[in-house]
This record gives C-alpha cells, sequence and structure tokens, in this order.
C-alpha cells in the first residue's frame, strides 16, 4: 500500500512537472529569480535545499549570499553552501559572503560592507562587539554545532573545487548587486536582515528589480508554546518563556518580545520592512504551530530516498538527541524550510495578492520593527547612532524611534524588571497603527493536512517529505559515494624500540602561525619530542569547529594517536552566569570577523580543504557518561574536552615523568588546568608561553592589539584572557617566555621562503611554503592583512622547544614579570618588570634570524616524520582508482 502510494504521488508530481516544462518551453511565463540570504543554521539549509528541488522553470535560484553576524561564523558557512550546492549539482548558483567596506561616522556606506556587525556598530573594520550576537550559545548546542553541523558537514558533503579563497571570494554586496541589476527578483530573507539592508540603503535606484520580500522572523501576536509548566506540574514549576512574544531562550528575562533573525540586526529589519517593497511575513506566530512532532520524525525517517533527505534527517535527529531537555517535539519548528514552501506556494499563485497558498492562513497586519526603547531622545550611552556625535547617523531623527535606548547586552540593567518580564523590545515586529504602521502580509498559523486521515497533521509536512524525496534534481552523490573506492584509513606510528623523548602538550588556538609550529613540532625526532596532545583554545585567531583542521593535519602526518581536546568556548570570567552557554566578547571583539581573522583563520586562509581529510572530525555526539541527557547514537566519537585529555596525559605519565607545556594562543586552557586541581603543576615540568609584550620603562615598541587603539602596548594572546594570563604568571611554574619583541625579529617573509625554496620538496614543506607565500602576497595586497607577519614569529615557540638554542644562538634572561588584569581594556594584557611583584620568567632576547630560517625549513625538508598522505587531491586519485 506504502509503494502503492508513492507511486501515485511521484505520478502526480511528474506529471505537474512535465505540465511546467511545457508551459515554459511555450513563453507561458519567466521562473521566479529568487536570492536567498541565509544564516546557513540547520533550518536554513532545510529551506535551501528544499528550493532546490523545485521546478527549476518556475523557481530559479539566482543565487545565496551568508548572512554572517547571527548563527555560523562566515568561513565555515560559505563552505558548507558550496558543498551543498554541489551534491546538487549546482556550481552555476552564485555565493556570496562578507566584505571589508565599512560605515563612517557621517553615515556614509562604503561598498562592500561585509554585514558582520550589525549597522548599529559597524565602523570601517570587522571587528566590534557583539551586543546582539551574544544572545546566540557559542559552543555546542550554538555555533559549534551549526558551523560543523553537528559533525556531518564533513562526514557526509561532497567536496567540490568552489571554495573560499581570500581577496577572490564574491562578497554579499557584490552578488547581490549583480543578481538584482539583471532584472526582477525575489528575496527570501531568513537570517539577520543586515546584507540586503545594507543594499538597499546604499543601491536605493535597484529597490524597483526587487519583486518581492519573504522573511522568516519576528513575532507579532505569538505565544511561545515553550518553558510553560505542565498542567499536573507542581507549584513549584516556575515558567520560563511561556507566551512570550519572542523566542530568545538565552535573554528573555530582559527581551521577552524578539526572535532570533529580527534580534540579529533589528535597524537592519526595519530598513527592510520599511523599504516600500512588498513584503510577506512568516513570524513565530506561523512557525509555533508547526512543531517537529513524533510523527513527521517517524515518517521523515522512512523516507530519506535522496542524498538531500539523507543529510536533513541526520541533522535533525542530531539536534533531537543532543537537545537540552525531553521537550523537542513542542519546542523545534520548522521556521525556514516553512518559509521556503509558503512563500514558493505564493508565487506559483502569481495573481493572487492575499497570499493564498496551500500551507499558511495569511493576514494584512500593519507592523513596525521596534529598534530602540522608550524614552527616545535621552542620551545614555548605549546608542551609536546619536551618542557623541553632533549629527546623528544617517541623519536619523533625534526624539524618533531610533533614538532611544539600545540593548547593550544580556544582561543590560536597563531592560531588568525585578520580579517581572524583561522591558527590552529591540526586534520586536510589533503591531501598531499610525505613521510607523506598515502593512505586511503575515502568515499566522500552519494549515493542517488535507488529508485528514494522514498521520503528518499539517499539509507543509507532507510537501516537504515528498519534495525531498523526488527523484527529479537529486543530489549527485555525498562524500562517500562521491569516490568509487572510498575507504577510511586511521595512521598510527609504531614507535616500538625507540626511546621517547620530552613529553609535551601543546595549547594551540588554531592560527596559521600555530598550524606550521604544530608541523615543526610532528617533524622533530619523537626520541627528542614526544607529542602526548593538543589543547585547543576557541578563544583566540579562529572558532571552536576550525579543531578540524587540526584532525586533518595529523592525518596528513600519520599522527592519528595524538588526542586533541577542544577547550572552553569563553575567556574566563566572559561567560553568563545564569546561561553558560553565551557570554561576553569583551576581548574576542578584538579579532577581526572578516579578512585577515576569523574567516581566514577558520578556512586557513583558503587552504584548509587542500588537506587530506581526516576520519576524525568533532562530533556533538555525547554520553550520559559524561552528563549529557542522553546517549546519542555514536557516544564513542564525543569530542573530548581539553580537561578530559589532561587527565587522561596525566595518567598515561611513567611515576618519574613530567610534562612540558607550549602554548601559542590565550592561556585560558592552562589557567584552567592550573585552577582544576593544585596538585597537578607538581606534573608539569615546565611551560613555554609564546605570546606577551614586555612593557620596559623606555619602551617605544608597542603591542600588536591593533584593533584597540586604547591599548598600546598589550599582546593579542595575553589581551584576549588577562585573566587567564594573570593566573598562569601567578601560578609559580618554570615560565619560558617567547615575547613579542624576539617574535618580530623572525618575520621577514622573503628570508623564510627562500630557505622553503631550497629544501627538500616534502608535502609539508610545500604546504608550509603555498601557506606563508600565501600570507605575503595578501600582506602586500590588502591593508587588512598588514598583520600577517605576526604568525611568522608564533613558529618560535616550537623551534625553541626543540632545544636548538646553540645553532641559533638563543640568549634568555631571568626577570620578574607581572600582568595587569582589572577589567580595564587599555590596560589588560599589559606585562611589565615588576621586581616587587612579579614572577621571576625566563625570557628569550636574542636569537640568530637566518640561523632560525634555515633550522625550520630544514627540519621541514627531513624526509623522516613525513607525511603519510600528502593532500586531499592524493586522496582524489587514491579513491578513485581500485586498490592495488
Amino acid at each position: 500500500m506504502l509503494l502503492w502510494r508513492r507511486l501515485c504521488v511521484a505520478i502526480v508530481v511528474i506529471g505537474t512537472v512535465v505540465a511546467n516544462l511545457h508551459t515554459a518551453e511555450s513563453g507561458g511565463g519567466r521562473p521566479h529569480r529568487i536570492l536567498l540570504d541565509t544564516d546557513v543554521d540547520t533550518d536554513d539549509f532545510f529551506a535551501l535545499l528544499y528550493l532546490l528541488k523545485l521546478n527549476r522553470s518556475e523557481f530559479d535560484l539566482q543565487a545565496v549570499t551568508v548572512n554572517t553576524n547571527a548563527w555560523t561564523n562566515a568561513g565555515h558557512a560559505v563552505n558548507q553552501v558550496y558543498d551543498i550546492l554541489y551534491m546538487m549539482g549546482r556550481d552555476d548558483i552564485a555565493v556570496g559572503v562578507g566584505g571589508e567596506g565599512g560605515i563612517l561616522e557621517d553615515g556614509t556606506i562604503q561598498p562592500d560592507v561585509g554585514g558582520y556587525l550589525p549597522i548599529i556598530d559597524q565602523g570601517i573594520g570587522t571587528a566590534g562587539y557583539c551586543r546582539y550576537r551574544q544572545a546566540i550559545p557559542v559552543g555546542q548546542g550554538g555555533r559549534l554545532d551549526i558551523d560543523s553541523n553537528y559533525g556531518f558537514r564533513k562526514s557526509f558533503l561532497p567536496q567540490g573545487r568552489r571554495k573560499y579563497s581570500p581577496l577572490r571570494q564574491p562578497t554579499a554586496q557584490q552578488v547581490m548587486i549583480d543578481k538584482v541589476s539583471a532584472g526582477p527578483i525575489t528575496v527570501f530573507i531568513i537570517g539577520a536582515h543586515t546584507n540586503f539592508a545594507i543594499f538597499l540603503m546604499k543601491n536605493p535606484h535597484l529597490k524597483k528589480n526587487v519583486e518581492h520580500i519573504y522573511v522568516m522572523g519576528g513575532g507579532v501576536r505569538s505565544k511561545n508554546p515553550t518553558g510553560c509548566c505542565p498542567q499536573n506540574a507542581s507549584s513549584s514549576c516556575q515558567p520560563r518563556q511561556c507566551g512570550d512574544r519572542g523566542n530568545l531562550f538565552t535573554v528573555y528575562t530582559s527581551n521577552p518580545y524578539a526572535e532570533f533573525n529580527i534580534f540579529g540586526d533589528p535597524f537592519a529589519a526595519y530598513q527592510v520592512i520599511h523599504s516600500g517593497i512588498p513584503v510577506t511575513l512568516v513570524p513565530l506566530d506561523a512557525t509555533n504551530t508547526i512543531p517537529i512532532n513524533e510523527k513527521f520524525f517517524e515518517a521523515f525517517e522512512q523516507s530519506q530516498h535522496t542524498y538531500e533527505a539523507q543529510y536533513c534527517f541526520k541533522s535533525l535527529k542530531m539536534a533531537r538527541d543532543t537537545w537540552f531537555d525531553d521537550q523537542f517535539y513542542t519546542s523545534y519548528f520548522m521556521w525556514d524550510s516553512f518559509t521556503s514552501g509558503v512563500a514558493t506556494s505564493i508565487m506559483s499563485i502569481s495573481n493572487d495578492r492575499t497570499g493564498e497558498n496551500e500551507f499558511a492562513e495569511m493576514e494584512f497586519i500593519n507592523i513596525t520593527v521596534v529598534t530602540s526603547n522608550r524614552p527616545y531622545g535621552v542620551s545614555d550611552g548605549s546608542n551609536p547612532f546619536f551618542d557623541g556625535l553632533k549629527t546623528s547617523k544617517f541623519n536619523l531623527k533625534k526624539g524618533g524611534v531610533h533614538s532611544g535606548h539600545v540593548q547593550a547586552r544580556l544582561r543590560d540593567p536597563f531592560c531588568i524588571v525585578k520580579n517581572g518580564k524583561g522591558r527590552c523590545k529591540d526586534g520586536y515586529t510589533m503591531e501598531v497603527s499610525g505613521p510607523e504602521a506598515v502593512p505586511v502580509l503575515v502568515a499566522t498559523k500552519a494549515k493542517p493536512n488535507r488529508d485528514s486521515k494522514s498521520s503528518l497533521n499539517r499539509e507543509f509536512f507532507r510537501s516537504f517529505l515528498d519534495v525531498l524525496n523526488h527523484p527529479q534534481h537529486t543530489g549527485k552523490f555525498n562524500f562517500t559515494t562521491q569516490f568509487p573506492y572510498y575507504r577510511e584509513v586511521l595512521y598510527k606510528p609504531d614507535f616500538g624500540g625507540k626511546k621517547l623523548g620530552k613529553n609535551v602538550v601543546f595549547d594551540m588556538d588554531m592560527s596559521a602561525g600555530d598550524f606550521l609550529a604544530l608541523f615543526y613540532l610532528l617533524k622533530l625526532p619523537v626520541e627528542v619530542i614526544n607529542l602526548k596532545a593538543i589543547l585547543v583554545s576557541p578563544t583566540g585567531w579562529a572558532n571552536a569547529a576550525t579543531i578540524d583542521v587540526i584532525y586533518d593535519l595529523l592525518h596528513m602526518m600519520g599522527r592519528d594517536d595524538i588526542p586533541v581536546g577542544l577547550g572552553d568556548v569563553f575567556g574566563m570570567n566572559q561567560s553568563d552566569s545564569v546561561f553558560s552557554g553565551v557570554g561576553d566578547c569583551k576581548y574576542l571583539k578584538a579579532i577581526p570577523h572578516g579578512s585577515g581573522g576569523l574567516l581566514d583563520s577558520d578556512t586557513l586562509y583558503g587552504l584548509a580543504r587542500d588537506l587530506p581529510r581526516s576520519p576524525r572530525r568533532y562530533t556533538a555526539e555525547n554520553s550520559v557518561k559524561f552528563g549529557a541527557p542522553r546517549d546519542t547514537d555514536h557516544p564513542e566519537l564525543r569530542q573530548p574536552l581539553a580537561l578530559e585529555i589532561w587527565e587522561s596525559v596525566l595518567k598515561s605519565l611513567d611515576s618519574e615523568s613530567k610534562i612540558t607545556i607550549l602554548t601559542n594562543g590565550p592561556l585560558t586552557n592552562l589557567a584552567k588546568i592550573i585552577l582544576s586541581d593544585k596538585n597537578t603543576t607538581s606534573l608539569i615540568q615546565d611551560v613555554y608561553i609564546v605570546g606577551g609584550h614586555i612593557n620596559y620603562d623606555d619602551n617605544t615598541e608597542k603591542g600588536n592589539v591593533f584593533t584597540v587603539p586604547s591599548n598600546e602596548y598589550a599582546e593579542f594572546n595575553m589581551f584576549l584572557d588577562p585573566l587567564a594570563a594573570k593566573t598562569v604568571f601567578d601560578s609559580g611554574l618554570d615560565i619560558t617566555l617567547v615575547p613579542l619583541g624576539i617574535q618580530r625579529k623572525v618575520s621577514a617573509f622573503p628570508k623564510i621562503l627562500e630557505k622553503l625554496h631550497w629544501t627538500k620538496k616534502t608535502p609539508e614543506a610545500l604546504f608550509t611554503r603555498h601557506l606563508l607565500s600565501r600570507l605575503h602576497s595578501l600582506q602586500r595586497k590588502h591593508h587588512r592583512y598588514q598583520h600577517m607577519d605576526t604568525f611568522l614569529g608564533e613558529i618560535l615557540g616550537a623551534v625553541i622547544l626543540g632545544g636548538d638554542h646553540s645553532i641559533t644562538n638563543s640568549a634568555f634572561k631571568v626577570k620578574r614579570i607581572s600582568v595587569t588584569a582589572t577589567g580595564v581594556e587599555y590596560e589588560d594584557g599589559n606585562m611589565k618588570i615588576d621586581e616587587k611583584n612579579g614572577k621571576s620568567v625566563r625570557i628569550l632576547e636574542n636569537l640568530d634570524p637566518m640561523t632560525y630560517y634555515a633550522l625550520f625549513a630544514n627540519r621541514l625538508g627531513d624526509e623522516q616524520q613525513s607525511a603519510v598522505v600528502g593532500s586531499f587531491e592524493e586522496q582524489r586519485r587514491t579513491w578513485s582508482s581500485p586498490p592495488k
């Protein structure tokens, strides 16, 4: 019976497709051109895949632009989009992300603003504060899981030729301008509105080409069904978000009105809604009526006949299995995919202005978007559009709707009402009358399934499963079926008979220099250095999901035996006291989001995908044993935490052995180790710290925190977590410091590249040369890359740890050092000589740069302990031919 039903559905759909194709071919109408602006959250790629499966003679997806200030980080998001499009055979679709333009104080919008920051905080760079984004969890259950798609992105999606590449990647604004200029187009916005608002403000002459805007976001008359006490609950049950207009589950005590997509940039959403272009809104009012229920989940589990359906179900299942409580089926909704369905159904009935469609009930409602809170016109330091300016930015009206208090942080005191709901309404899509009112077509409720006998209680459930599973326009392959002879191999060396050297743990923040240092450590003879583990600090130059690049590099070098532990995603005292998954970015705001910053670090400047693909990767798999609410399918694949790896390393030591630690990033992990158990410090032989800038009394050389001009003398690794740095330097550990001054002496790109040119061409030497050449080229081409030589200096710690002091003529001095951690931005992370209160530290003060360059290059060219698989291209060739 089930087979017959599917056959009938297939016949009906195929018949419809043929009819539509006939109409298009006979001149019956042009396809609807669509531009999708997305934050690439899980439900976003559900929406993307739904669109890609529709009849192309009716719906022509022209471009995808990535919203970079919400649930994903730009580098991971854009490469996932490329891979999804490759799987679906749609490399013709343009993809735009980022941009390095800024907004001047007078409101002038430069070309190619990247959308990394909300418009209210956008200056001339891509570094800045996380005013609204701090409401989104950073680690598990948040951006880490979305960036990696719970670990499925790299294990499932095939890898094509398109990828992010610095200065070559089309920007979001370029793609929008190109596609809108080409003719009438419909825009879908299923993330924050920053990209499209900037487009409209910069290019008002192109508005005429935008036929309609479909938005998933906001809550007009919605009542949040989550966080409610069951009817039979005891009096001790305290409702949380129950009945709120919004869904900000991390910040509802200060703002119960906003929904995440609109809250991500309220001023941008205001510009879109008030643009004069017809808008259809699919808010929480409607999506709250289409939760993922058990019947749909079970039907989806049985309907995975295409790669795209499999990818969506795997993601949905992992979201369910890792959900923080037992209310998944009443808390997870079809947000963006439902919007795609409603929008395309409306568009297919082109002459119906009432929004008649298959999936949702519609109503015109007069709304606006709240961008600031009453009283208006009062300057309190929260509103950069007005505060400290003679003329408001964009000539906004003083005393107008944009001139009030703007929510500044999670627990903004202005927003907190004692014993009551929060009073801030930033991002609220509020029903209003009067001059601020805009008539918007609003979806108010999901329609029931027309087949009352079906187990699927919503009409869109049926459509979603039918469309994803239809064989037309289906995915070509996944990662494993992309290659006819794919096989997973783990490479673990056999050191039997060798006397292993100094036990080392490497703590890295995954900057470009850290990966070069890791290559060097892996090339040192194991009789000299025994690399026991790697700890990752995601509080520095790269986001947590970039841990996969470490796994790939280790795989390349045949060291799949080395464990990797993920550290805390917040620096000390930076996580929220109420909801630990979110927190402040007081120091991390100094790292640029775009070029030369997180975008490039997360992709290793576009070269990460050249590394061979490791079977090991981050996954969201979890276990009750480690505090999870339930076991997932493969708890053995759970990503270990940094402290867990540290403890396992200690247990593996012989009774007389100790550990040497090399740190190349913020000192968060090491501080947590010290604080976790005072006795463990006795097992630490010594610590090599790359970072810090010693502020001598007569010092004229500045630090390198170039995005925080008020702090002249700090170095990034100390600034990014000053409290951790102070904890480490006050601990009494035997510390060798490799400070910024000496790093700057070994930062000549031409000289190190020359040495690498003459060394033997091992895969690791070739990759290193390629990366350094790219950094050097970028530094010469664009001002955003002026700090690239910083990463050259980061290799130095590994070389010094290797013990080649006599060769490099290294000179050390012992001085008493203290680190400032007062919470004051202009002095945090500063390091100074303090004979009275400082701790003794051995400081590297001199070495021979040319000998150092030669030593590094020669070690990388050594054929001993060389790569076992040189690149992804080598893997591609291997997996494309039968094994010999």
